[in-house]
C-alpha cells in the first residue's frame, strides 16, 4: 500500500494526528517528571567527584614536589657540611692571614647555606602537613559523595527500569506519528511546544477559552475551529487550536449555556407561578 503524502492529508486528520502526538509527548514528559531532579543530582555528583579527584591528584603531586625538595636540600646540606669540614682542616695549614680570611668566609657562607636549607626543609615539612590534612579532608568528602552517588544512581535506575518499557513504546509511537505529519507543520509544532511553559503545542477549547493560556476566544473563531478547514492558532499564546470533540474530549458546559439554562428555568418557574395565580383567581370568582 502506497504511503500517504503528509501534505495531502485533510486538515481534520492533521489536527487529530498532532493531538495524538502531543498526548504521546506529554506522557513521555510525565515519565521523565517521575525522575524529578535525580538525573541532575547524579550529574552534579559526578562532576563534583571528578573535580575532587583532580584536586586530590594535584595535592599528591604537590606533596611529592615538597618531598623531592626536602631530599634535594638534605643533599645540599651534606655537601655544605663536607665543605665546612674540609675548610676547617685547611685552616690548620694556612700560611698567611689572607688565606685564613678566605677560608673563614667560605666556612661562614657554607654555614649560612646549611641554615637556609634547614629553613627550607622546615617550610616544606609544614606544607606537607597542610597538604596531607587537605588530602584527608578531600578523600573523606569524595567517599561521602561516592556513597551519595550510588544511592542516587540506584534510585534513578529503579525508576528507569519501571518506566523504560512504556517510554520506549511511546517513543516508537511518536516516531510513527511524526512521519505522518508534514515537515513544516511538525517544525512549527515543535517550536511552539519548546517555547510553551507546560510543553503543550496544541490545545483544545475549554469554556470558550484557549486551553493553554485561558484567554477568551471570539465566537466566530470558535466556529472556525469547529469547521476544521484550516490550522488556527491562539492569537495570544500561539498554540495550535483544536475542537474538543475532534480531540476526543467531552466538551464542558460553557458559562453562557449555564446562564441560558438558568434563565429558561426562571422563565418556566415564573410562568408556572403566573398560571397558578390565575387559576386561584378563577376559583375565587
Amino acid at each position: 500500500m502506497a504511503k500517504k503524502d503528509p501534505q495531502e492529508m485533510p486538515v481534520e486528520e492533521k489536527l487529530k494526528t498532532l493531538y495524538q502526538l502531543q498526548s504521546a509527548l506529554s506522557a513521555i514528559d510525565e515519565k521523565r517528571a517521575l525522575r524529578g531532579e535525580l538525573p541532575l543530582e547524579v550529574q552534579d555528583l559526578e562532576d563534583e567527584i571528578e573535580g575532587l579527584t583532580t584536586r586530590i591528584a594535584k595535592i599528591k603531586t604537590d606533596i611529592d614536589e615538597f618531598q623531592k625538595a626536602i631530599v634535594l636540600k638534605k643533599g645540599e646540606i651534606a655537601d655544605a657540611e663536607a665543605s665546612v669540614a674540609r675548610y676547617k682542616g685547611q685552616l690548620e695549614e694556612v700560611k698567611n692571614n689572607r688565606e685564613y680570611d678566605t677560608l673563614s668566609k667560605e666556612i661562614e657562607f657554607q654555614t649560612l647555606e646549611i641554615e637556609l636549607c634547614n629553613k627550607k626543609i622546615r617550610e616544606a615539612e609544614t606544607r606537607i602537613k597542610e597538604k596531607n590534612f587537605e588530602l584527608t579532608e578531600n578523600e573523606n568528602v569524595i567517599k561521602e559523595r561516592q556513597a551519595d552517588l550510588e544511592v542516587k544512581r540506584g534510585e534513578l535506575d529503579e525508576i528507569m527500569a519501571e518506566t523504560r518499557a512504556e517510554e520506549d513504546k511511546l517513543k516508537e509511537k511518536v516516531k510513527d506519528l511524526e512521519a505522518k505529519i508534514e515537515y513544516r507543520l511538525l517544525t512549527s509544532f515543535k517550536r511552539i511546544r519548546k517555547n510553551a511553559r507546560n510543553g503543550l503545542g496544541i490545545v483544545y477549547v475549554q469554556r470558550d477559552a484557549c486551553g493553554g493560556c485561558f484567554n477568551k476566544i471570539p465566537p466566530q473563531r470558535q466556529l472556525d475551529i469547529k469547521m476544521h478547514k484550516k490550522i488556527i492558532v491562539c492569537e495570544y499564546c500561539g498554540r495550535i487550536m483544536i475542537d474538543p470533540e475532534l480531540a476526543g474530549i467531552k466538551p464542558e458546559k460553557t458559562h453562557a449555556a449555564s446562564e441560558e439554562k438558568k434563565t429558561t428555568r426562571k422563565r418556566s418557574i415564573r410562568k408556572t407561578s403566573t398560571s397558578k395565580k390565575a387559576t386561584d383567581a378563577n376559583d375565587m370568582e
